[in-house]
């Protein structure tokens, strides 16, 4: 392998620090946790890792920011009829409601699935996330309003077909209890094609709008729509896994008790004891869980995939090349700075800045996950323990690293990054047998 042939696979590694924080939640508002080696740990979702990451990337390409700066990237939203009617209100004068009914009943014609008309919270709102390049809201409405005069014709008779479905009577409960599925299934075929198909060259739109297309985030992070058959979906190139701690779980129950302005403002101006003591006590009280400790997180690019996905899109392979090296180079930004941003401004946790980043490149991806499968003793390594949670844990992933790379001919060019003096000084003393490169910047972490 000569020295400027690139691997298939870059691994990223990162130990971090958090310290009374709350990123993720479970449905019962508690910290997310599982159990590893026998211990329970606290856990930071993937998919909140990756959204936090795909935003982070977006934000920064939309601002100008970044290798991806100017480029197409996704949203991922069930407001597409919403910002659809938008469009057409704002840069092609329709009015407001006729721009609404008209982008639902367009999108819902190509084949997705729109929540009850009778609930107006969802009436307008797909039943599912739809992952999209951002201006497919753009594209619709244009395609719209060229084609007005059909599409609007077109609209009356579904709005129409439409209603005189919703008013047929329903079957008794004792009829549907009797009917077979086989019979039920049959008897709603004519109710679905009651309804007069959307043009075909409107659909086309519809669909070549919301197809990933050149947004590189898509062809990162990917995407999966069921619904449309014939629109595509994405394998991303992405590989992420679960942040945990990499010993057991540490939270507390902070009690709080949040005053109330108007009363404290009250009971300062009394003018008597009295007054003072009918406003006395907290505005309200309640407990929320933090935690606390050290994570470990993972995550792979595959950098053949990435060129497919964005060779699929319609790129040249120089295109894609060059997106693919862009992409690349905010993948590993967004690993590194990019936090969830649940409770941030109680907990200040979007601040946090990774102990280490290890980074390598080989024919596969590599978890060392194993690395903490035995829970960091953080007793004084006096006592027979090893120390504070952040270096042991250092220790433990550079030296893991080590002895996977004596036995591993693919793993090559690792670079190793810390925000942290201490840590710092523990690389300076480091086993020669990590043959890692240290670098000061994120962008240096891959070549």
């Amino acid at each position: 392998m000569t020295e400027d042939a690139r691997s298939q696979f870059l691994s990223l590694h990162l130990l971090e620090t958090l310290v009374a924080v709350l990123p993720v939640r479970d449905e019962n508002g508690q910290p997310k946790s599982l159990v590893y080696g026998g211990a329970e740990r606290h856990m930071i979702t993937s998919q909140a890792r990756r959204r936090a990451e795909r935003v982070h990337a977006r934000n920064r390409a939309n601002a100008g920011l970044g290798a991806l700066a100017g480029r197409s990237m996704g949203i991922r939203t069930r407001e597409w009829a919403i910002l659809t009617g938008r469009v057409l209100e704002s840069e092609h004068g329709w009015e407001k409601q006729e721009a609404l009914v008209t982008a639902r009943a367009i999108i819902e014609a190509s084949g997705l699935k729109f929540g009850d008309l009778g609930k107006k919270t969802v009436a307008n709102l797909t039943r599912v996330l739809i992952f999209a390049p951002a201006d497919a809201d753009t594209r619709i409405a244009a395609h719209i309003a060229d084609n007005a005069d059909d599409l609007r014709a077109w609209r009356d008779s579904y709005l129409l077909a439409q209603q005189a479905t919703a008013k047929k009577p329903r079957r008794g409960a004792k009829q549907q209890a009797d009917t077979p599925p086989a019979e039920e299934q049959s008897a709603a075929e004519p109710v679905a094609h009651s309804l007069p198909p959307l043009p075909k060259p409107t659909r086309d739109a519809v669909l070549l709008a919301i197809a990933p297309r050149d947004a590189v985030d898509i062809a990162l992070y990917g995407r999966f729509l069921a619904e449309i058959a014939d629109s595509p979906n994405v394998d991303g190139a992405v590989q992420s896994g679960h942040a945990f701690t990499v010993h057991e779980a540490e939270q507390i129950e902070d009690f709080y008790a949040a005053a109330d302005d108007a009363k404290l403002d009250r009971k300062r101006n009394a003018l008597s004891f009295l007054d003072a003591a009918d406003d006395a006590g907290a505005g309200m009280t309640g407990y929320q869980s933090l935690i606390s400790g050290t994570f470990y997180r993972h995550a792979v690019l595959d950098r053949t995939q990435l060129r497919l996905n964005l060779r699929v899109a319609g790129m040249t392979e120089g295109e894609a090349e060059e997106a693919a090296v862009d992409a690349e180079k905010e993948f590993v930004n967004a690993f590194v700075e990019a936090f969830p941003e649940a409770k941030k401004n109680s907990t200040a946790s979007t601040g946090s800045l990774p102990a280490l980043v290890l980074a390598f490149e080989g024919e596969r991806p590599y978890n060392y996950a194993a690395a903490f499968q035995l829970p960091v003793d953080e007793s004084p390594e006096s006592a027979g323990g090893e120390g504070p949670a952040g270096p042991a844990a250092v220790r433990r992933l550079l030296r893991h690293h080590a002895f996977v790379s004596r036995r591993r001919d693919d793993l090559r060019t690792a670079r190793v990054l810390t925000y942290d003096p201490q840590i710092d000084d523990l690389l300076a003393r480091r086993d020669p047998a990590v043959s890692a490169t240290v670098v000061e910047k994120i962008e240096d972490l891959t070549r």
